[in-house]
């Protein structure tokens, strides 16, 4: 469900779109981000940072594509966000105490700081590359085309890395933190003792 949520206004960009062109499509994904922040911020009182980013650029390229009637805006804010995701991954290992993946992850996995820095690292590679693909699609391909990318590519290629990277992890993972007390002995799982 939470994927659903999470890809919600690309869908309802998706559909906007085939029924009613770029002009409508791009309105309704900058409702439909500010919406998703929204219902977000109603259901759990926080924000999630990685949706409002998304809104914040959606509503700066949306608009600027719909002011000047230019599609190449809201086609770069892909780029732009996949970008700016792969700066903050990097950013994190010189700027923080532990890469952003693993302060967004090891409350699950347990790994070496080793193996948290290189998947830190396929992810920034990861989101550069997509900036990149994006690119390569919008200056290719028709604008039909980059629409349909944009929805099945994006969101096939990611979760074909996602799960490449459990495999991944799954080689590293040391123990998972629910597996152990306080003093780091094995606990076996509830109703099987």
């Amino acid at each position: 469900m939470q994927l659903l949520f999470d890809f919600f206004p690309i869908v309802a960009f998706f559909a906007a779109y085939k029924f009613y062109g770029m002009n409508v499509a791009t309105g309704v994904i900058i409702v439909a981000s500010v919406l998703q922040v929204g219902v977000h911020w109603l259901r759990t009182r926080s924000v999630n940072k990685m949706h409002v980013i998304s809104a914040v650029l959606i509503i700066i390229f949306g608009s600027i594509t719909l002011y000047l009637q230019n599609r190449l805006y809201i086609q770069w804010k892909p780029t732009i966000l996949y970008w700016l995701f792969s700066a903050v991954a990097l950013g994190s290992e010189f700027f923080a105490d532990k890469p952003i993946i693993q302060r967004m992850m090891n409350h699950a996995i347990d790994m070496d700081a080793r193996s948290w820095r290189s998947l830190n690292r396929m992810w920034a590679g990861f989101f550069l590359v997509m900036g990149f693909v994006n690119l390569y699609v919008v200056y290719n391909y028709d604008e039909n085309t980059w629409v349909n990318f944009k929805l099945f590519g994006f969101l096939g290629l990611t979760f074909l890395f996602v799960l490449a990277q459990g495999f991944w992890m799954h080689s590293r993972v040391t123990h998972t933190p629910d597996s152990t007390d306080d003093k780091g002995v094995p606990v076996s799982p509830k109703g099987e003792d």
